[in-house]
């Protein structure tokens, strides 16, 4: 079993069985602090673990992330405060944890070059029942390829 998980506030959370079948997705649990969307941390870990309690022998694939050219520092700064949060959470659950880096999940799912809604179409075909209908789904669907192609 495992877990494929594209960090950030508009990322996603998706649950594949051991023959890559699409169990659960969910979006990215968050919550208003201030002025600005985080990463609901309680959420998270209640949705991890409830999995984990369901499914054992989980593995989590992180998308590995690092600084974007074009982003501001507040704005690295709090995805980087997402990204520390999914990893606290899964060491704490004491779940395996596999960073991926996007070149690696995309480069086997065929994706290096192509636009960021690729991902989405490439999703919907492996899984045509997966809830990836809109736009805004990106997060859901590079959290499917990440699990599948997270090895």
């Amino acid at each position: 079993m495992r877990i494929g998980i594209d960090p950030g506030i508009s990322g996603a959370m998706a649950l594949l069985d051991d023959n890559l079948c699409w169990l659960q997705i969910s979006s990215m649990p968050t919550m208003t602090m201030g002025k600005r969307q985080v990463v609901n941390a309680a959420e998270l870990a209640k949705q991890i673990k409830s999995w984990d309690n369901v499914f054992p022998k989980l593995t989590v694939y992180l998308e590995r992330v690092s600084a974007m050219p074009g982003q501001g520092v507040s704005g690295m700064f709090n995805f980087g405060v997402s990204y520390g949060i999914i990893q606290g959470i899964v060491g704490a659950l004491q779940i395996p944890l596999v960073l991926v880096s996007p070149t690696i999940w995309k480069k086997r799912a065929g994706l290096i070059g192509k636009p960021k809604d690729a991902a989405r179409a490439l999703a919907k075909q492996l899984y045509p029942n997966a809830p990836l209908g809109l736009k805004k789904d990106i997060g859901k669907a590079d959290a499917l390829l990440i699990a599948r192609f997270g090895i």
